[in-house]
């Protein structure tokens, strides 16, 4: 019987991680508004917001701050920055009491989670007061720790799991820094969209687990490496997503105002009113470009940006095309029809959504809503890997 295998622990253990799975959820859907808003810089300063914890009422209050000499501050989108670090706070430390519970029958288990936690607490003062070179012997000291224990250890009680969980939401705080102090650099924004995807998928996967409700089928393993592949596709998919987000490339094709009425109702699946219109892919995809620009609203030219739009739009088809085919292939497999249709129907209303972004020149409430079905989506994927057993054999 494994650590887990308690019934009260069982209990504490999966609702926890069922609240960390929502609240990640929540994470990530707002943390899509505060980029899609604009709002992404509108803290200059980390992790506090023109010197404090929450973040000023009036433009006077941050006045005396140097962080309102690298930008003015604007009432109506400092609290949406904030608010999103406060609820990454609060999942991290939901997830530091998953480590806990699942590694505490390791030997010096729980003192190695501790032990990194305080190395990594350590680093946020030594950054605040400019010990950058410091700062970041610490944190990634706290990274080694974690690191070194996923790998040490086996994942029988899922500890292996959450502290490699512990991991990735440390380094997602690392990429929230660096997305603030490097001016929302492409790479890093779409970085700290996958961390966030990857921490949801880590958690659901570890939430199912501990609550232990398999789907038995004769022909499991096989369909969960369609499934796992189903995961990959769609990451592929969510990073260009984030490549065209980060590079304000989601108007690339038009919508935007600067093309005409004519055209405007061109642009899908059309681009600018041609199957393939000029395109500069190799620096549309240039993933490093220095430090100190300053990328708030994009620094590419049209040619690079439609490269990004259409990478985006040809990765979308093979998805939708891959998906829909899973959907059909899970509803010829007994007993899962229902994960058929709602893997068919999320595929249908993601698509939709997609092109409604374009046609309607990107309106905040559907940008938001797409992201939020790129992470239903990887729910489902998730969900079905982590419940998908065959038939335990009868001695």
């Amino acid at each position: 019987m494994n650590a887990l295998a308690r019934p009260a622990l069982v209990r504490h253990f999966h609702r926890i991680a069922w609240l960390a799975v929502i609240l990640t959820a929540c994470v990530v859907v707002f943390g899509a508004f505060v980029r899609l808003s604009d709002a992404g810089l509108s803290c200059p300063d980390w992790p506090t917001c023109y010197g404090r914890a929450t973040w000023p009422s009036a433009s006077q209050d941050a006045a005396g701050h140097a962080a309102s000499q690298i930008r003015p501050f604007d009432t109506h989108k400092a609290w949406r920055e904030q608010v999103h670090r406060h609820l990454a706070a609060s999942l991290g430390v939901l997830v530091l009491l998953l480590a806990l519970l699942a590694a505490r029958r390791r030997r010096l288990g729980a003192l190695q989670i501790v032990g990194a936690s305080l190395l990594v607490a350590a680093a946020i003062p030594a950054y605040m007061y400019g010990h950058i070179g410091p700062a970041f012997a610490l944190a990634g000291a706290g990274e080694a720790v974690l690191l070194l224990a996923a790998l040490r250890w086996s994942n029988v009680d899922l500890a292996r799991a959450a502290v490699l969980t512990l991991a990735v939401i440390v380094f997602q705080a690392l990429l929230g820094k660096w997305t603030v102090t490097l001016l929302l650099k492409p790479v890093i924004v779409m970085g700290h969209l996958l961390g966030g995807l990857a921490t949801f998928s880590l958690l659901a996967w570890m939430a199912w687990r501990a609550t232990d409700l398999p789907i038995h089928l004769a022909y499991a393993r096989a369909l969960r490496r369609w499934v796992a592949l189903g995961i990959a596709v769609l990451g592929v998919q969510i990073a260009l997503g984030g490549w065209t987000s980060a590079n304000y490339a989601a108007l690339a094709c038009g919508g935007g105002g600067w093309i005409t009425a004519e055209h405007h109702y061109l642009d899908f699946p059309r681009c600018v009113g041609q199957w393939w219109p000029p395109a500069d892919f190799r620096e549309g995809f240039v993933l490093w470009r220095g430090i100190g620009v300053d990328y708030e609203g994009g620094v590419l030219d049209g040619a690079s940006r439609i490269a990004i739009q259409m990478a985006h739009r040809l990765m979308a088809i093979v998805a939708v095309a891959y998906l829909l085919w899973l959907a059909v292939r899970l509803h010829r497999t007994p007993g899962m029809r229902g994960w058929a249709f709602a893997l068919g129907l999320l595929v249908a209303l993601q698509a939709g959504l997609g092109v409604l972004n374009v046609k309607l020149a990107l309106p905040l409430s559907v940008a938001v809503l797409h992201n939020a079905g790129a992470t239903a989506l990887l729910f489902v994927l998730v969900t079905l890997l982590a419940r998908l057993k065959e038939p335990e054999s009868v001695a």
